[in-house]
């Protein structure tokens, strides 16, 4: 009898293509192009990088291992209902890159971009909209993990923009981003702290909130058009920001270092403290 050897499993390329008019049955190459991210994922290698060639629906995908995604210059859609956009659950150890993508919910997919497990996330110039729950959710459970969000706007969404729900500590930086008509642009469960820089909070029924044990830290940035401001018990410190044209600038506690604008608020509300303990000296309202 002749000696039967089995064929051996096709390798995964270290980057893969997608198109509008793609097939997931081909080997998601740049001359055969697959139809979806979830066709051309299980097609690419661990830290591998998927393309997009044209405009195109690409679909929600769950996203195992360090991967880059990656449409820039083509506008990238992926659409869901009733599920999750982009579920990130990979390895203790990976890191997950979005960068020029647009995630849509229709107003009945339920989170836009849910962080289950990595070692880091960045999210860039990506839209993440309409969604029945958040627009983006930090739930990892696993420590010493980051979350970078940089010029990507967060809309549209029936509960919070940016919910960091983790129960482990985890490093957040926004920057350059946009929050805005949601529940709460961001919102800092107990045990999450954040650093927003250059980025606007507006049209929010809350803009930017810490439960206790939670800290943002916000810098150069606008609270704007929100029906609360901010809601924290101390826990928020402002710098060279501007909280106007809310209903209620302040709700709860909050901690200014004294070059922030807050002109134009129906009501101030609880002044914030300035930082070490002294009165604040805001002296624009």
């Amino acid at each position: 009898m002749p000696f039967l050897a089995s064929a051996p499993a096709q390798a995964q390329a270290t980057r893969t293509w997608v198109s509008g008019v793609g097939d997931d049955a081909n080997p998601c190459s740049r001359t055969a192009p697959c139809k979806t991210f979830a066709g051309a994922i299980s097609k690419t290698a661990a830290a591998g990088e998927i393309n997009c060639i044209d405009p195109g629906g690409f679909g929600g995908v769950t996203i195992t291992k360090s991967i880059t995604i990656d449409c820039s210059e083509v506008p990238a859609s992926v659409l869901v209902s009733g599920t999750n956009g982009i579920t990130i659950n990979a390895g203790t150890a990976d890191r997950v890159i979005l960068r020029n993508i647009r995630v849509m919910g229709i107003n009945t997919g339920l989170v836009g971009i849910k962080i289950f497990a990595a070692a880091a996330v960045s999210i860039e110039n990506c839209i993440v909209t309409q969604f029945a729950q958040q627009g983006i959710s930090e739930a990892r459970t696993a420590g010493n993990t980051s979350l970078f969000i940089r010029n990507t706007v967060v809309s549209h969404n029936a509960s919070t923009g940016v919910g960091l729900g983790a129960t482990n500590p985890n490093r957040v930086v926004i920057e350059g981003s946009h929050l805005i008509n949601n529940l709460f642009g961001i919102a800092a469960a107990t045990g999450n702290s954040a650093r927003i820089t250059r980025s606007v909070m507006s049209g929010n029924t809350t803009g930017v909130e810490a439960d206790s044990g939670g800290a943002l830290n916000i810098d150069s940035s606008s609270i704007t058009g929100n029906t609360n401001g901010v809601l924290s018990t101390n826990n928020i410190r402002l710098s060279n920001s501007d909280v106007s044209f809310n209903n209620t600038g302040f709700s709860g506690g909050s901690i200014t270092y004294g070059n922030n604008r807050t002109l134009g608020n129906t009501a101030l509300g609880t002044a914030p403290t300035a930082a070490g303990g002294a009165t604040s000296n805001l002296g624009e309202q």
